[in-house]
């Protein structure tokens, strides 16, 4: 099942075309039983069967998951809370656009808006 969610990230990330946008190392790898994203070998977003999430910079995750927009990231149903993800549930990955902000933030890489 991993494979499928690894091949969706690493496809998705190749849409955006924003790679070459970030200094720092990007690796896409195996996680739990999805993907997750790797800048500087840290994980700063994942998709798995859960959703999609973004680790976001100061207090975006919790005003997003406070507007109903995101949900609290859990990997497991009585897992704990990863403080600072923001998890969108069914995410559309046909519509890139949607996702392009989190990643930029993720990455911490400015957005210079649309082309």
């Amino acid at each position: 099942m991993a494979a499928e969610y690894l091949t969706k990230l690493i496809a998705l990330l190749k849409d955006l075309n924003i790679e070459r946008r970030v200094d720092h190392r990007i690796e896409v790898k195996h996680f739990f039983s999805g993907a997750a994203l790797y800048i500087n070998a840290m994980i700063t977003a994942s998709l798995s069967p859960v959703g999609l999430a973004f680790k976001l910079p100061g207090q975006e995750a919790a005003n997003l998951i406070a507007k109903g927009k995101a949900r609290p990231l859990r990997y497991f149903p009585r897992g704990h809370i990863k403080e600072g993800y923001a998890l969108f549930e069914n995410p559309d990955l046909d519509k890139v656009g949607q996702w392009k902000k989190y990643f930029l933030k993720t990455m911490q890489v400015p957005d210079p808006g649309p082309r």
